[in-house]
C-alpha cells in the first residue's frame, strides 16, 4: 500500500469510478456498514473526463479515497483501455490530492448488467422497467462503479 493511502480502518468514505472514453459511473461507499451506492453516469466530453462533474461529487461526498476500476481481460492482461484508466487514476490523485488505488473490475459490467435485471424484474417490483436504452446502459455504468468499491471492501 503506497505511503499516501490511508489505512482502512481510518477511511469512513470511498468514491468509486467506472471509468469509460464514453462515460464514467460513480459510486459512493461507508466502510462503517460496507454500503455502496451508486450515483451517476457522467458523460464524457469529447473522450474525455467531465472534470466539473467530477469535482462536484467529490465535494458533495468528501471521500477520504478514491477507487477506480482497472479493466484487464481475464486472464489479467491489460486492455487497450487500461493505461487510459490508469492515467484517469493518476490525474484524479493529481487534481484533487486525494489517494487512488486500482481495483480489477473483470466482469464487473457483465454483473452490473444481472444486477440490472434482477432490479427490473417485474415480479420483483422494485425500481421501474427501462424502456431507454441509453439510459439502462447509463446504469450499467454507476452499477459497475458500486460492484468495484464492494470489491475493495471485499478484499
Amino acid at each position: 500500500m503506497p505511503d499516501n493511502v490511508k489505512m482502512p480502518g481510518k477511511i469512513k468514505t470511498v468514491l468509486g469510478f467506472d471509468f469509460g472514453t464514453k462515460k464514467i459511473g460513480v459510486a459512493v461507499g461507508q466502510s462503517i456498514t460496507q454500503t455502496v451506492t451508486p450515483l451517476i453516469t457522467l458523460p464524457s466530453k469529447n473522450q474525455k473526463p467531465d472534470w466539473l462533474a467530477i469535482e462536484k461529487q467529490i465535494k458533495e461526498w468528501q471521500p477520504d479515497i478514491l477507487i477506480v476500476g482497472l479493466p484487464v481481460h481475464l486472464d489479467g492482461e491489460d486492455q487497450p483501455i487500461t493505461q487510459a484508466a490508469k492515467k484517469f487514476g493518476n490525474q484524479l490523485n493529481g487534481r484533487f490530492q486525494l489517494p487512488v488505488e486500482f481495483m480489477d473490475e473483470r466482469l464487473s459490467s457483465y454483473e452490473a448488467e444481472e444486477r440490472l435485471r434482477e432490479i427490473n424484474d417485474p415480479k420483483i417490483n422494485i425500481g421501474k422497467k427501462q424502456t431507454n436504452k441509453r439510459q439502462k446502459a447509463m446504469d450499467i455504468d454507476k452499477i459497475a462503479a458500486q460492484l468495484i468499491v464492494e470489491s475493495w471492501f471485499r478484499q
